[in-house]
């Protein structure tokens, strides 16, 4: 069956055969585009574009559905590529802590945050986590996104960790749209373990567990002030990589924390947040290949400085 859109007043974002869509730097102010166009689409792919004034028209009407754009515009899906998007319940009562002036950190240190999250997950059913979920990922796909990454980290512990990701495994195989997956086991230090204990318990036996059942494509780490230091996230990405996880850094959120420095060591894909990013942090990033990510909405929520423009 082929699906044919028609009278697009634009077409966004287009690729033309053979050019390397991959954009970064100065090449970002560049938006490739075509006007007054349509699009052909056969087994859930894009076959071919062009301009109406060289539409092909159409071979067997009997298998060709045509939509008519109406001088719409027509542009790809979303990539979201940092979701916290599996969890249980809400922490809605530390607005109060928030109103009454303690900070991200201190409230965590005070047993909410991720902590409390936690809590809330471990009380919660594989059914539950996952029915909460899906209607979380049916309402981002309406507000157009058609691809996103996922990740764990609110479980802080073997069984819950891998609750957490077999929910988005089924969300992978059961939903319109992409999904991958991330284990975030070293979101933070849970009330039953040192840190040290923890970070052997991530490394020794979460790490390979996961790995060996294929519940992940990355491997992420909250390299923070009063989270994980880099040499810890150092060892956890290192340890990741030997089972086929790509790392990942929630980095400089809280400070200036070595987590961007360590995010391209390790060869990491992304280093997300950046609040704390300064000259020579982004000095070390252009000459990687490791992308910056930038969280704004966690910054205006969370009452932080805005990364650098």
């Amino acid at each position: 069956m082929k699906t044919i859109i028609k009278n697009i007043k634009e077409i966004l974002c287009i690729t033309n055969k053979g050019e390397d869509s991959f954009k970064k730097g100065k090449e970002m102010n560049t938006l490739n585009s075509l006007k007054d166009g349509w699009i052909s689409i056969e087994n859930e792919k894009i076959k071919d574009f062009g301009s109406m004034d060289n539409w092909p028209g159409v071979d067997d009407w009997n298998e060709t559905t045509i939509i008519d754009a109406n001088n719409g515009i027509v542009l790809p899906t979303f990539c979201d590529s940092h979701t916290h998007c599996v969890y249980a319940g809400s922490r809605e009562l530390e607005f109060v802590d928030r109103i009454n002036g303690l900070s991200y950190e201190e409230i965590a240190q005070n047993g909410g945050g991720i902590l409390n999250s936690a809590k809330l997950l471990s009380q919660t059913s594989e059914e539950e986590l996952y029915e909460q979920s899906k209607q979380r990922i049916h309402d981002l796909i309406k507000l157009g996104t058609g691809a996103i990454e996922i990740k764990s980290g609110y479980g802080l512990n073997m069984d819950d960790e891998i609750k957490m990701l077999k929910v988005i495994k089924r969300l992978k195989e059961n939903l319109p749209i992409d999904v991958k997956s991330t284990f975030l086991g070293a979101h933070a230090v849970p009330k039953s373990h040192s840190q040290e204990e923890y970070v052997d318990l991530v490394v020794n036996k979460m790490i390979p567990e996961i790995g060996k059942h294929n519940l992940a494509d990355y491997i992420d780490v909250f390299c923070d002030k009063g989270f994980f230091t880099p040499k810890e996230t150092e060892l956890i990405l290192k340890t990741g990589l030997e089972y086929g996880l790509k790392g990942k850094i929630h980095a400089n959120e809280l400070a200036f924390s070595g987590g961007i420095e360590t995010g391209v060591k390790m060869g990491a894909v992304s280093v997300d947040h950046l609040e704390y990013t300064a000259t020579e942090q982004i000095d070390i990033l252009l000459k990687s290949n490791t992308i910056p990510t930038l969280l704004p909405g966690t910054a205006f929520f969370l009452e932080l400085e805005y990364p650098p423009r």
